[in-house]
């Protein structure tokens, strides 16, 4: 997630450059042609390109709102989350006080499934990333946890169901009733549908065909303003040209980066930094005082 500090020209140079070199490249073909083949070109007017501009800015406007969407959805997704993760670890302590003084079992069980949760958190957001789900994981999971994983494909169900084990178990001990077994299960639902709306995001393709479309319009409409601006002379042409015509491609950049919020980029939802905030709250609630800091931000971003 990019953060309120200042943009490193490079961050965005490395962005863009491949498409200014195209956006130069037309231009200075623009003008060549006006230059020296002007007989065989159409007379065009500045209208044209100002009406394919408006039309242009429509549509990325659309696409922004669009993408946008799809990257607030999946930062209210981890909201949720978070919000959940809380209600989970803190209805175990409660609901359970009593028992985990009588029961040292029942208190080993309790701490496994907090700790499970916070390993949860950090699984589902490196699986949304295709990434190592070890990473942060496995140093809160117990070995016969870690070796239950090893067999399934989608590790954080996996998490979930042994959570519903735990449950199981601390019922059958005694420690939660039928109500409060069912409230934490409800939470437990709560979770597993939110793994799924992220999901959901993360598979869910946005349009190929409407970037191509997209830049194919903006490229269309570089070439029609480099011939329209004929009458200005020189490399001018070349300048203006390539500054109109550029920060379409900025936003139309924008907008590829922000509909994928779970593909590892500064713009991406910042779910390892989530974790770890989660990470921190449940630790205190659990009453330990090695606690780690905050995710630090990379700079002017935070992921």
């Amino acid at each position: 997630m990019l953060l309120e500090r200042q943009i490193p020209l490079g961050y965005i140079l490395r962005s863009v450059w491949r498409d200014f070199l195209v956006v130069l490249a037309i231009s200075v073909g623009g003008a060549v042609l006006v230059e020296y083949e002007r007989a065989y070109l159409p007379d065009l007017p500045v209208a044209i390109a100002a009406f394919l501009g408006t039309a242009i800015s429509l549509i990325l406007s659309f696409k922004l709102n669009q993408t946008y969407d799809r990257w607030w959805e999946a930062r209210k997704v981890w909201g949720a989350v978070v919000n959940d993760s809380r209600t989970l670890v803190r209805q175990a302590l409660t609901f359970t006080s009593g028992a985990r003084e009588e029961d040292a079992q029942v208190a080993v069980t309790v701490r496994q499934l907090a700790l499970r949760q916070v390993a949860w958190c950090y699984c589902l957001g490196q699986s949304l990333r295709g990434e190592d789900w070890r990473t942060h994981t496995a140093e809160h999971l117990s070995a016969d946890d870690i070796a239950e994983l090893e067999r399934h494909g989608n590790r954080p169900v996996a998490l979930l169901q042994l959570h519903a084990r735990s449950l199981a178990a601390l019922a059958k001990a005694g420690a939660l009733t039928d109500y409060q077994r069912v409230a934490m299960d409800h939470i437990l639902t709560r979770l597993t549908d939110s793994m799924g709306m992220a999901e959901r995001i993360r598979n869910t393709v946005f349009p190929k065909t409407y970037r191509m479309y997209l830049k194919a319009f903006i490229y269309v409409f570089i070439t029609v303003l480099s011939i329209s601006l004929g009458e200005v002379e020189g490399y001018w042409e070349i300048l203006v040209t390539t500054a109109i015509s550029t920060p379409f491609l900025l936003l139309e950049r924008t907008s590829r980066q922000m509909q994928d919020p779970f593909s590892n980029r500064p713009t991406d939802t910042p779910v390892t930094a989530i974790a770890r905030a989660i990470e921190i709250n449940i630790l205190h609630l659990l009453g330990d005082e090695d606690v780690p800091e905050p995710h630090p931000a990379d700079g002017f971003y935070l992921m």
